[in-house]
This record gives C-alpha cells, structure tokens and sequence, in this order.
C-alpha cells in the first residue's frame, strides 16, 4: 500500500511541474502537438487496435454486457473519428490568455479577466478507450496537465493510447509529464485518487452511477459529476409525425449504448393512436423492446408483438443503454413536464412540437443541461455542439454545464492596471 501511495504521488509532483510549464506554452506548439496525436493515431491503428483486441476479448470472457462491449470497442472508423476531433481541438481558438470583461474604475483603474488554465485534470473512466485520446487532448490544448485513470477492462487500449499520446506531445515539446496514465489496475488507487487535494485541481469522473456516486461523496477536491442520461423525448399535440418518427429513431437507435440515447417517449394522448404504430413499427425494424404503459399498451396491444411488453414502475428513470425504450401517453405538457421533473437525471430532454408556446415552456421549464426542440437528443456532445471533443457532460450547475470543452477546463484571474492610485 506504501509503495502504491509513493507512485500516485510522484505522479501526482510530476503532472503539477508539467502543469506549470504546459500553461506557458505556444498555441503554436500545443497545436503541434495535437496534429501529431492525430497522425499517430492514423499510423498506428494496428498496433491500437491489436491491444483493443486484447480487452475486448477479455470482456466477452468476463461476461460484459453488450452496452460495455460497444464502449470498449475500437475499428477503424472511430479511430478515424478520433483523429478528426484530435485536429478540431487543434483547429479552435486557444482560450488561454483570453481577456475580457475590461472596464476602466472611476478611479482610473483598469480592470479585467484573462482566462487561465485549471491545473491538473484528474479523471477516473470506465470502458470508453476514446475518452483517454479526447481528455489528454483538450487539456493540453487548454493548458491542462492531466492524470488519467481507466479501467481494467480497456487497461490494453488505454496504455496503448496515453504511450501514443505522450509520445506524440513531447515531439512538439510539451513536457511528456502533461499527460500520465495510471497503469497500476489496483483498486485501492481510486480512493488514494480521491485524496490527492495537494496535487489534483479538478476530478473528473466517467462511468456507470455506483462510481460517480463515490467520487462524488469522497473526493477532497472540486468534482464535475454527469453522464447518467436518463433521456426524454416528449411528442406534442402539434408533433409533426413523420419528423417525430425520424427524431425518436435516431435517438433511441443511431447508437443506443450510450448516455445520450433516448430512454422514455413520453405522447400525448390526442396524437398517441396516429404517432404510436408509427414508431413502435419502425423501431421494431432496429430490434427496440418496447416498455409501454397501460394507455399505450391498449393502443399497441392489437400489433401483438413480443417485443412490445407493460412497463413497470422501474422503468421510469431508467437509463437503459441498449435498445429498449420506455413509452408512456400523457394528457399534456403539463404532466410532461411533471414526469421529467421526478425522472430526469438533468442530461437532455427534448420536445418535437410545432406549437411555439408549447416549445417555449419547454426551453424555460425542464431543469437539464441540454434542452432541445425538434432534434434528436444524440447531438448532446462536444464534438457535435462544435468543441471539438468533450471532457464530461456535466449536470452540475456550478462551473461548467453540458458538454465540457476548452473554455470549461479554464478559470480566470482579474487583471488590474493602476498608473499609481492608492486607497482612501
């Protein structure tokens, strides 16, 4: 236990010397750097996709579930996706040294905010390998040192990547220190994790609720928690069929192992016998299990289907990760609005209407970090919202909410410039 206590905390010296160093660097250089990781990325999938080969394989062994298998996973095309944000990153504005809100005193003072980097970025994982390359590059770009730990179930893909990374940076010259990945899959290293104040600025945790839970409760430094997305979609009176039909499919369907997808369809009761068969018959082209209350059931039920089943109360809130999707018939926006506010976990929600009060409700009631009209909840992530990447989708309400990218990862510091005034 000594031995694993002294390797955290040389890790933790080093990303805090890196850190001191990294937020002094060039744009230029951090741009480099990134655009190397990007090539790398590219010129090694072989030898990245051999070691993802190794845990997935493992995985199935261990019995994971399908949701973690898809996570874990890596081809060719994501890792082409990879490098594609890899170089977004590179190509927005570098936020550090920003300044703004400038204003000169009555007194002559002139007063400002230049925009800084956090420190040292701590984040903690579980499954995705991409997660390791879209961290490790938006907290270079914005000056971040950070310390990343996976788990052991990607431990392969995860060592692979943070090597590549790590190389890649420091041909740029970033300190290879910006970027550490813990190796060790002692358990025990999480809570040691959880106490490092002294070197650690911001923990970022991405996983499953049991451990976004525990690092909320034991962390002894600032935490950004997210992620769980129990996901609605409410279809309006005023719905346009065809587009809510498109929308919910795309959302239940395009990728339904992940915290964006969507779990509950809630209908409104006058366009339910017109909407339902709809979408139920066009899921039921994906393969989507169908958890559908009384009311919908009595409008399904003549469809006779084994995948369309009675809900139960715990599906209600439920984030499903797969493809299975709970639907309920409501009498309003009212109760809409009531069953997103007992069951939501603050992710996205999303409204398909045509009526604009109806949408304006929408937007200014229903408390998530994510509000959409008319769109389907998948585009919740950095990449797609134009940040390049993301670090976490937040459900905070402090700091940083949503998707988290470079100018989510700075803090500032007020700038003052005096031509000699004193205090009276």
């Amino acid at each position: 236990m000594q031995a694993n206590s002294n390797y955290l905390e040389s890790i933790g010296q080093r990303a805090r010397a890196a850190a001191r160093k990294l937020a002094r660097l060039s744009t230029a250089v951090k741009n480099q750097a990134l655009l190397n990781i990007a090539r790398a990325l590219e010129e090694s999938q072989g030898e990245i996709l051999l070691a993802n080969r190794r845990d997935y394989q493992a995985g199935q062994h261990a019995g994971l579930t399908e949701a973690l298998l898809d996570r874990l996973m890596l081809n060719r095309e994501r890792l082409a996706a990879m490098a594609a944000d890899v170089r977004n990153v590179a190509s927005l504005p570098d936020p550090v040294g920003e300044q703004f809100d400038v204003h000169t005193l009555p007194n002559g003072l002139i007063l400002g905010k230049r925009r800084v980097p956090l420190g040292v970025i701590g984040t903690i994982y579980e499954s995705r390998p991409n997660v390791t390359v879209d961290i490790a590059s938006l907290c270079l770009k914005s000056g971040n040192a950070v310390i990343l730990r996976g788990g052991s179930e990607s431990i392969h893909s995860n060592t692979a990547l943070s090597r590549l990374v790590r190389e890649a940076a420091a041909a740029a010259g970033v300190p290879e220190d910006a970027v550490q990945f813990i190796e060790d899959t002692d358990r025990a290293l999480v809570g040691q994790m959880l106490s490092m104040r002294e070197y650690i600025d911001l923990l970022i945790p991405r996983g499953g609720a049991e451990l976004i839970r525990r690092v909320a409760q034991e962390a002894s430094m600032p935490v950004v928690t997210g992620g769980i997305g129990v996901c609605h979609t409410y279809v309006d009176r005023t719905a346009d069929l065809q587009k809510a039909v498109d929308i919910a499919y795309n959302a239940k369907v395009q990728r339904p192992t992940v915290c964006n997808a969507l779990d509950t369809i809630l209908v409104h009761m006058q366009i339910a016998p017109q909407y339902l068969p709809l979408i139920v018959q066009a899921w039921g082209q994906a393969g989507v299990e169908i958890h559908a209350d009384s009311r919908a059931m009595s409008i399904l039920g003549p469809m006779e289907s084994p995948r369309i089943i009675p809900a139960t109360q715990e599906d209600w809130g439920k984030e499903f990760l797969s493809l299975t999707a709970a639907v309920k018939v409501v009498d309003s926006l009212d109760e809409a609005l009531e069953h997103i506010e007992r069951y939501g976990s603050g992710h996205t929600e999303a409204i398909l209407t045509e009526d604009y009060s109806a949408a304006m409700r929408f937007l200014d009631e229903v408390d998530a970090a994510v509000v959409m009209v008319n769109a389907s909840s998948r585009f919740t992530d950095g990449a797609q919202f134009g940040l390049g990447a993301e670090v976490a989708i937040s459900t905070n309400k402090m700091h940083a909410r949503g998707p988290m990218g470079l100018r989510e990862l700075t803090s500032y510091k007020w700038t003052v410039l005096g031509s000699g005034q004193v205090r009276t």
